[in-house]
């Protein structure tokens, strides 16, 4: 079957190659594409970073290429690459309420005492407490990133590999102290990203203290599935409610909508400018919701696919597959 993206809107950005070329910027609608590279009204870009870094100024001549009759291709054949190359990654964790208290219970050992409801209990009291703070937020690696439809590669030293699947924004101007109301407006456009984590190496014995170490459970080489395409911002206006899905093997296991967001989308994009300066081509994940492997006490093996999608965005199709090693 030729592929096909289902997107919102009349077009999307893609990063696209082929066996024989480099990769190139591409408009996309659904089943064709358009090479952007050699369109000099953009400069000639290179890359979607390129764009991104004057989005303001690109973003009208897309939409108008968009409708254009020039040399369109079938996206058939060509190989789908992130639609970014952010130089940062912001990731909100612990942004779902839901999924906050299945983790609690999970990863609770009983030595404390308490019942499963009784964490249940302070796990839900500790969400509403932590909406008087700033959203929690740590930093990932652009090294993880991987396509929508490239192997996910499982460490052969990871125990539990498991599933994230986020909303996430691309940041399309230089953002520094935005305020909350103005946050959507430094958003250039969402794709979907797969927050894949070692769930064994959050929490180090070795040094509690210190909390924790997100650079060992989150950064694994292709642990960020990343598209197929950036959507703009004006084809999905609002992003309070959208419907996360993924399947394991055809079973729905994250099935949620993202208003159950602790802190929407604005107020996790505010809060990282508040820290840092943002810039062109940036991600900022927003959290992932209930329906996570530990819960479950299934995680990832491979030989394993996921399939995962978010209302408007496209799909994303990821095998598993073992780390080689000697």
């Amino acid at each position: 079957m030729p592929l096909t993206i289902d997107h919102a809107g009349s077009w999307a950005l893609a990063s696209l190659a082929t066996p024989n070329s480099p990769a190139f910027p591409a408009l996309v609608v659904r089943d064709r594409v358009l090479d952007l590279s050699d369109r000099p009204e953009l400069g000639l870009p290179s890359s979607t970073r390129q764009l991104l870094d004057r989005w303001d100024d690109a973003r009208p001549v897309l939409e108008d290429l968009a409708g254009s009759t020039g040399e369109w291709r079938p996206l058939d054949g060509l190989t789908v690459l992130s639609p970014v190359e952010p130089r940062q990654v912001f990731q909100a964790g612990a942004n779902y309420r839901t999924h906050v208290i299945d983790i609690a219970v999970a990863h609770h050992d009983a030595s404390d005492g308490r019942t499963v409801e009784q964490v249940r209990a302070d796990a839900a009291a500790e969400m509403d407490a932590r909406l008087q703070h700033p959203p929690y937020v740590f930093q990932g690696l652009p090294s993880a990133i991987t396509g929508a439809y490239d192997d996910v590669v499982l460490p052969f030293d990871g125990r539990q590999p498991d599933w994230e699947l986020e909303l996430a924004a691309v940041i399309g101007r230089r953002a520094r102290r935005v305020a909350v109301e103005d946050a959507l407006d430094v958003v250039a456009g969402w794709t979907i990203v797969n927050d894949l984590t070692l769930r064994e190496r959050i929490f180090r014995r070795d040094a509690p203290a210190l909390g924790a170490d997100w650079l060992a459970a989150k950064n694994s080489p292709t642990f960020l599935p990343t598209g197929p395409v950036l959507v703009p911002r004006a084809a999905v206006p609002d992003p309070s409610d959208l419907r996360i899905e993924l399947r394991l093997n055809g079973e729905v296991m994250q099935d949620e909508s993202t208003k159950d967001m602790l802190f929407d989308v604005a107020h996790v994009i505010a809060h990282c400018s508040t820290v840092a300066t943002l810039l062109p081509g940036d991600l900022v994940l927003t959290g992932s919701p209930a329906g996570n492997g530990l819960p479950r006490g299934r995680l990832l093996r491979a030989g394993d696919r996921m399939d995962s999608t978010i209302t408007g965005l496209g799909a994303q199709a990821n095998r598993c597959v073992s780390e080689e090693h000697s």
